[in-house]
């Protein structure tokens, strides 16, 4: 059934890190653009060409290689349309960058927890993606990279706006912090809609699993700051760790209050959606996605032990239509992927 490509685990997948019951994964991302070469919007074929070689040349130059370690350089339109969507499903690379130029590519670890986006937005996007609440580890490994890039390349710069970057918004240091937090139980005591719109009250954005547009399921949530400008890396990053602990201190007494109130209730809740899991044969993605989220909350209450809450993090990117495709090597309808989707749990989760 599955006989195409293992999906490779990516680091932000693998382990639970700080807070990682609630914290699935914190992320940096730092926007540049070279001095005198248009935004990659406005930019010739020719001139995102020159970006990508500027960048390839720094990658391949042996002084440096060392120091940014083991690394591939991948070409968008060198890979096939499931294998760039894979790496947008496993957060490595925007859905942006899939859409864009010909000549968009990603310079990617081997532990996937750096990715260097190319000729997206904007020239240069370098996200660094580690496992639970790590804001200040992933801004400095972001940092590191980012000072080997302007070793090398005149970044577009003002003394008084900061890094001029395509959106206004990422003007300044052209950072954007983020948290992906998994908030179950505040959701189910109904606490939900107050915590977020306090969240955004504080100059926060709320967003779903992959960002902009996309919709809040299984109980993801992802948390960053929108403005850059005025504010120095530091109290960015501070800023949203701190009403991350907030956030998780709540979600920790809304767990304790489920275990205090109606502990038996909530044991079979979760324990229902494991019997699921394991024993469905049809599941789309969207009630899968509920089922995990249900399922990965009673692992960190202690009500099923079975399984490890790594294992759920990893399936809720598996279960996404691309990864399943390159899993079975073929292209599958819906119904065949809902087929397949079930096939994995039972698989996977009755080990």
């Amino acid at each position: 059934m599955f006989n195409g490509k293992k999906v490779k685990t990516s680091k932000w997948m693998s382990s639970a890190g700080p807070d990682g019951e609630i914290v699935l994964s914190s992320r940096i991302r730092l926007a540049r653009n070279i001095k005198g070469l248009p935004f990659p919007y406005l930019a010739s074929d020719s001139q995102t060409e020159e970006v990508k070689k500027q960048v390839y040349a720094i990658y391949q130059d042996k002084a440096l290689s060392q120091q940014f370690g083991n690394m591939s350089f991948l070409s968008m339109h060198k890979l096939s349309p499931l294998e760039r969507q894979v790496l947008v499903e496993k957060h490595l690379i925007s859905p942006m960058l899939v859409k864009e130029n010909h000549n968009a590519a990603v310079l990617l670890s081997d532990d996937e927890a750096v990715s260097i986006m190319i000729n997206e937005e904007d020239h240069i996007r370098i996200q660094c993606l580690l496992p639970g609440l790590q804001l200040e580890q992933a801004l400095a490994e972001a940092n590191r990279y980012d000072e080997l890039l302007e070793e090398k390349l005149d970044y577009a710069y003002d003394e008084r706006w900061g890094y001029l970057t395509v959106c206004p918004t990422n003007v300044g240091t052209g950072l954007r912090a983020s948290v992906m937090v998994h908030l179950p139980a505040l959701s189910i005591t109904k606490q939900i809609n107050r915590v977020l719109s306090a969240i955004a009250q504080v100059g926060l954005a709320v967003r779903g699993l992959y960002g902009e547009g996309s919709e809040i399921t299984g109980n993801l949530v992802q948390i960053s700051n929108q403005i850059t400008l005025g504010q120095s890396e530091e109290e960015i990053v501070k800023n949203l760790f701190g009403v991350t602990r907030q956030i998780v201190e709540q979600e920790a007494q809304a767990r304790q209050v489920l275990l205090n109130e109606g502990r038996d209730r909530i044991a079979d809740r979760v324990n229902r959606a494991f019997g699921v899991l394991t024993h469905a044969w049809l599941l789309s993605s969207q009630e899968a996605m509920q089922l995990l989220s249900e399922v990965h909350l009673g692992i960190d209450l202690g009500l099923i032990k079975e399984i490890k809450g790594e294992v759920i993090k990893e399936l809720m990117v598996l279960q996404r239509p691309a990864n399943l495709q390159l899993m079975a090597g073929q292209s599958l309808d819906a119904f065949e992927r809902d087929r397949i989707r079930a096939r994995l749990f039972r698989e996977r989760l009755a080990q």
